[in-house]
């Protein structure tokens, strides 16, 4: 009897710490009115914010790669994202920062269509925002087509000098009859026809499209923003009237233990 009875006060003492459910409901409904105030204060918080978002637009610019002929580019695709990634874009953040000492409040984009000589400029940011897309879009735009347009005359220059040279040869052949002249003269002259073609062939820089806003709005997502603040509210309601449950009981066993 003693044994049995010693293991029940053992076991009731065991478990005399542990929350059950029926705890924990108790608990929740006696702090209810703490989890509606911070449940909806969470939801009005998020619904008031996402209600005073700007929306958003993709602002798109699309322009075509200089050529040297209609299958080779002037550049890669990939060397002209680069430059305008890692020196024509933060010149135009530290141009704005000067005149503004605020950054660029959005970025820009750049992707090649594959098997394209086409690079899209795209910049999501709010309709105000729209004059200083195309400024900024045009300005990366014009470098370019400054450095590509520099890029083809070196090329013209280059061809040119290669005519001029075969001018020379073919001038010094015509006049002359030696055996093999004539083999060596046409492969001159077809030369130079293939380069005078190349010389036609370049091509500069063509700007498609600048600064073209989207049909269809890019943001803000209204609905995931209060539903993110719907659960938000239910997690910290829940944690704020167990806290408060919590803050009580410490409040009232400080006071029976001062009472003492």
């Amino acid at each position: 009897m003693n044994n049995s009875y010693s293991h029940s006060r053992e076991d009731q003492d065991k478990y005399s710490d542990e929350i059950s459910l029926v705890d924990l409901a108790t608990t929740f409904i006696r702090r209810r009115k703490v989890f509606y105030f911070v449940f909806l204060l969470c939801t009005l918080g998020g619904l008031a914010y996402a209600l005073t978002l700007p929306e958003k637009f993709d602002y798109v610019s699309l322009v075509q790669i200089a050529e040297k002929d209609s299958e080779t580019l002037i550049q890669t695709p990939e060397t002209v994202i680069a430059t305008l990634e890692a020196r024509w874009l933060p010149e135009q953040q530290v141009l704005y920062y000067a005149e503004n000492e605020s950054n660029l409040p959005f970025g820009v984009s750049f992707q090649n269509t594959k098997d394209t000589a086409l690079i899209r400029f795209t910049t999501g940011t709010a309709t105000k925002q729209k004059p200083l897309v195309e400024k900024v879009h045009a300005a990366l735009i014009e470098k370019l087509s400054q450095h590509q347009k520099n890029l083809i005359r070196i090329e013209h220059d280059r061809i040119n000098a290669q005519i001029k040279s075969l001018n020379t040869v073919i001038d010094s052949m015509a006049g002359k009859t030696i055996d093999g002249d004539g083999t060596a003269l046409s492969a001159a002259i077809q030369k130079k026809s293939e380069l005078e073609s190349a010389l036609q062939s370049l091509g500069n820089l063509e700007v498609i499209v600048s600064a073209r806003q989207s049909i269809e709005k890019t943001g803000p997502k209204r609905s995931l923003i209060v539903t993110l603040a719907i659960v938000l509210g239910l997690m910290l309601g829940i944690f704020v009237a167990f806290m408060a449950e919590f803050g009580a009981s410490v409040k009232k066993q400080l006071a029976v233990t001062d009472g003492r």
